[in-house]
């Protein structure tokens, strides 16, 4: 009996909410900090949920993380951004969707849709009741628009190292003490003899804390590059 009274109802293909925000992307021609924007996905049920990003436009986008999974009441950030800003676009109504479903099943438990377009300018934005109108009238005509599946999207990986290891840190921290600690035979430091250092172990840290910024230099080069 409590076995039955713990098991989760089998849910139904398209029944379950999905909860995202922002609900619409705006993107501004000339301002180029707007041409990323993140929508974040929350998972406040009990059990994990996968996700699917589709898009009406998957040309015009690149999307950080197309697919992946949401741990039992927990949300998952997904940057996506404007790759094709020409004038051309302007005003046009684009949508992803986002599908989820359980880590168990393909069928899709539930889903989302988020409207994306491009201005030219903040200032511009639609204020009047009329192209407020033209506006939502836009957005209906654009309901039944046809999604592409992620094997058509240009998806964008993030780097798997994201920054330097606790233990790197420490590292480096224990060799630029052991550069600063007196050399050994120095008679004028303040410093317990215990603490001074042979000129050998010295060259031993600073070669370690040089190897160390090369790695870190790499890394950081890494990161930069897979940005652009």
């Amino acid at each position: 009996m409590q076995q039955q009274q713990h098991r989760q109802p089998e849910l139904v293909e398209g029944s379950l909410p999905v909860f995202v925000f922002p609900t619409e992307l705006v993107f501004y021609g000339d301002d180029q900090t707007s041409h990323k924007q993140v929508l974040t996905l929350y998972n406040p049920y009990e059990f994990a949920l996968k996700f699917k990003v589709l898009c009406t436009s998957p040309n015009k986008y690149t999307v950080v993380d197309a697919t992946g999974a949401v741990k039992p009441q927990c949300c998952v950030d997904i940057v996506i951004r404007h790759r094709d800003v020409r004038a051309c676009h302007y005003g046009v109504y684009d949508k992803f969707r986002l599908q989820v479903s359980e880590q168990s099943q393909r069928k899709a438990l539930g889903r989302k849709e988020v409207t994306a377009t491009l201005r030219p300018s903040a200032s511009q934005d639609p204020a009047s009741p009329r192209a407020q109108d033209d506006e939502r009238r836009m957005k209906e005509q654009n309901t039944d628009s046809e999604f592409f599946e992620q094997t058509a999207f240009q998806t964008e990986s993030r780097p798997a190292a994201g920054g330097p290891s606790l233990l790197t840190v420490l590292l480096g921290l224990v060799c630029m003490a052991a550069l600063m600690l007196p050399t050994l035979g120095e008679h004028e430091s303040t410093v317990p003899v215990y603490l001074h250092l042979s000129v050998n172990k010295k060259l031993v840290a600073a070669y370690v804390l040089g190897e160390l910024e090369s790695i870190q230099t790499k890394l950081f080069l890494e990161i930069l590059l897979s940005t652009f």
